[in-house]
Parts: C-alpha cells; structure tokens; sequence
C-alpha cells in the first residue's frame, strides 16, 4: 500500500503533549537510521504558520526544512485556537481535504517515515460529520496514540482504545507522556502498569514507549 509508511499521531486529550511526543518520537526514529518528516494537518491558532511545526524542528534539530518552506508539512492553517469544524466557519473557508492529501503522499515520496500530527483528540470533529477518527479510518493509517499518567487518564485512554477497536484502526504504538513533571509519581506509576498491561490482554502487537520528560 502507497501510504504504508504514514502513521497518524493523536490523543487523550488536547494537553496530552501530542507535539512534544511527536517530536520526541520522530528524533528517536532519526537516530535509528530513519529518514523522518513530521506534518501537522490541520494547525489552528495561527496564522501563516504552524507552532507545532517550530516545535518539533527544534527539538528535533533539524532546523526549517524545505518541505516547510513548501507548506507541505502545513498544509492547512486556521487563525482561531479551537477544533478544525469551528475554526474554518469562522476563517469562512472549508478544510481542504485534498490538499492534505497531497501534501502527505508527497511527503511518503520523500521520507521514509511520515509523522501526521492530528488536532486534539480522536473525537475532535474536523466537518459537521467527519471526526478525525473517521479520517484516520478512511486513510487505513496506522495510529500512535499519546497518553499520560495524570489523574483520569485511564478511563480516556480505555474510551480511546474501545474507540480505535471500533473502527478497526491498527494501533500501532501508545506513547506514555511523562511530562509535566509530578512530584508523587503513584498515579503515573500504576496507570502505567495499568495500560500496558491491558495493551498486552487487548492489542498484543501495540508497542508501549515512554516519553521522559524535557531536561
């Protein structure tokens, strides 16, 4: 399949640290001799230019790329700091599915791994009718999921998962975000065991990683 080495990256929620988990995820890749590229499809709350993007180029070290320059990895940018649906009413302009599209076949062509960072979480409607995990179900791309041990995320995380099964997703790899840092780690520390274990009863083949926290 063309876009095999496309993998969508979402969350628990919109401070799970999607972008940082992104960034830190696509370095590690780097250092295993990949050639990585991370795209952030629809960028709300700015203008011209996607945050996102900056942050990953910087903890990455890459610096700016090309295909930045390009729009290729931003495709789609709306000015106000909410989800995808609500932000192109008020820019008065629709998402442009097709140009995502392209703009992530291209980057396929490219790299040898491309990184889609989504906006909020799974449920976050992109159109009236189109959630953002009906987009990821549409395009078959494997799913990494950002999750964290901070009070609640358990029960996120497992709605999540009954989610992704639901729509026959392949959740390919669950990143734990250690991040922000928390002084008594007893909640992070058994919601940890608590999700690997379940990944290992539900989804066999998911990997778990652990994302430290910035130093």
């Amino acid at each position: 399949m063309e876009t095999k080495n496309i993998y969508f990256i979402s969350g628990i929620d919109t401070d799970a640290g999607k972008s940082y988990c992104t960034a830190w995820y696509a370095r590690e890749l780097m250092q295993r001799g990949l050639r990585v590229v991370t795209q952030k499809f629809i960028q709300t709350g700015n203008t011209g230019h996607s945050e996102d993007i900056d942050l990953h180029r910087r903890l990455t070290g890459t610096g700016y790329l090309p295909e930045d320059k390009e729009g290729l990895t931003m495709p789609e940018i709306f000015s106000y700091p909410c989800s995808p649906h609500l932000a192109a009413r008020i820019d008065k302009r629709p998402i442009d599915f097709g140009k995502i599209e392209r703009a992530t076949r291209e980057l396929s062509h490219r790299y040898d791994t491309v990184l889609v960072e989504g906006a909020g979480g799974l449920m976050v409607p992109l159109t009236e009718d189109f959630l953002t995990i009906d987009y990821i179900a549409e395009k078959q791309y494997p799913l990494i999921f950002v999750t964290s041990g901070k009070l609640g995320s358990i029960n996120h995380t497992l709605l999540n998962f009954e989610a992704i099964k639901n729509r026959s997703i392949a959740l390919d790899t669950v990143l734990y975000n250690l991040y922000p840092t928390v002084e008594d780690k007893t909640i992070q520390e058994d919601t940890m065991k608590y999700i690997k274990q379940y990944l290992s009863k539900h989804f066999p083949g998911t990997k778990f990683e652990v994302v430290p926290e910035i130093v």
